[in-house]
């Protein structure tokens, strides 16, 4: 670096330490902030498809300017050239970690089946968004716990690939998640390093065996992450269904002989991004067991939800006892579920209406989940 190159990063520094100083006092607005654009990311992500775009291309930059300081700072520290205070650095990754968290909350929240293992997936998420914001337990974290820290920080990673790839390149759930894995392995080497320390050659083989270990987990949970941009508008049950306008209609009792007689339409509407072209499947069990999978293809942009269907027409000769229909990616992640009881009698049994039904709350939040309670596909 040139002599006339360290004024001009000296007062770069001093420029960055002045304006952290200035925006710490408001640092509590960032939170709120950063959930209140990912809510407009992902409830315009159909009628403002270049919105999600920009707003994940500008999380994604942030991401960018955080690694690269890292990177920067240690070559210049070095070369014996000055670096930002270690308060600065922790406060911009504070703040990074706050939007990454804020902001795709919205989306783990309403794509979450809480009756599933996802739950604990977007509770320990928001635990990371609240710790996020506990400056005592954070800085702590950062100053205490390097290896910690650092597996914070490659979470982060993973959140960022997992929410904003399907909405800037309309890759599919499981290509997104593929790579927010692989994300977290490369990202998550820092923690490991810090956590084995390692000098011989055995060492750093257990290095590289943990971040296997690491990324064959974390595939291995994928059942446990929400599908980020998927989720349902609306289900039905049906025993005959309208191809032309895509309808389900007409009402049955779910009885033995019925479902033998005229078998069973189920319906979804599932919203995606635009552009998206996803493989999802309608996973029919009873009591548990699993009974068909049929495949499905769906494609993102319609705001009310791509209108898909299955028949099914061949049932156990002993189907009573309660339905699960399973609505899931092609990885396994859970995108809703729909359940019905079958019984001998008409009074017992569930009714298929045909009645298009919304899940209550938020999209995706299916608070009604909570309570106990030869096939043919048209895409």
């Amino acid at each position: 670096m040139s002599v006339a190159a360290q004024p001009r990063l000296i007062r770069l520094h001093h420029f960055t330490e002045r304006w952290v100083k200035r925006l710490r006092p408001y640092a509590w607005l960032w939170p709120p902030m950063a959930f209140l654009i990912g809510a407009l990311s992902f409830f315009l992500v159909d009628r403002q498809q270049a919105l999600g775009v920009m707003l994940a291309l500008g999380l994604l930059f942030a991401w960018v300017l955080l690694l690269s300081e890292s990177m920067i700072g240690r070559i210049l520290a070095r070369r014996g050239y000055p670096t930002l205070p270690s308060g600065v650095t922790t406060f911009i990754a504070q703040m990074i970690h706050q939007e990454t968290l804020f902001f795709t909350l919205p989306f783990l929240l309403a794509t979450t089946v809480w009756a599933s293992g996802q739950a604990f997936f977007t509770l320990a998420m928001i635990g990371c968004a609240l710790l996020s914001i506990l400056d005592p337990l954070y800085f702590k974290l950062a100053e205490r716990h390097r290896w910690l820290y650092f597996a914070f920080h490659a979470q982060c990673v993973f959140l960022v690939v997992l929410v904003t790839l399907p909405l800037m390149l309309q890759l599919t759930t499981g290509e997104s998640l593929l790579l927010a894995v692989m994300a977290i392995m490369i990202f998550g080497l820092p923690s490991l390093i810090h956590l084995l320390q390692p000098k011989g050659l055995l060492r750093w083989l257990a290095m590289i065996g943990l971040a296997l270990l690491l990324g064959a987990t974390a595939w291995a949970g994928r059942a446990w992450v929400p599908p980020a941009t998927l989720w349902l508008t609306g289900t039905a049950l049906s025993p005959s269904f309208e191809t032309g306008r895509r309808q389900p209609s007409g009402s049955l009792a779910l009885t033995n002989s019925a479902l033998s007689d005229h078998g069973l339409y189920a319906y979804t509407a599932i919203r995606a991004p635009r552009g998206l072209r996803e493989k999802i499947y309608h996973v029919w069990r009873h009591e548990g067991q699993l009974i068909d999978r049929i495949p499905l293809i769906i494609h993102g942009g319609r705001e009310q939800g791509y209108r898909a269907w299955t028949h099914k027409q061949h049932f156990p000769k002993d189907s009573a006892g309660r339905w699960r229909i399973e609505v899931m990616t092609a990885t396994g992640q859970l995108i809703g579920v729909m359940h019905f009881t079958v019984a001998e009698s008409a009074e017992r049994a569930d009714s298929a209406d045909g009645i298009i039904r919304s899940p209550a709350g938020i999209p995706g939040l299916d608070v009604r989940q909570l309570l106990p309670g030869g096939d043919e596909t048209t895409p």
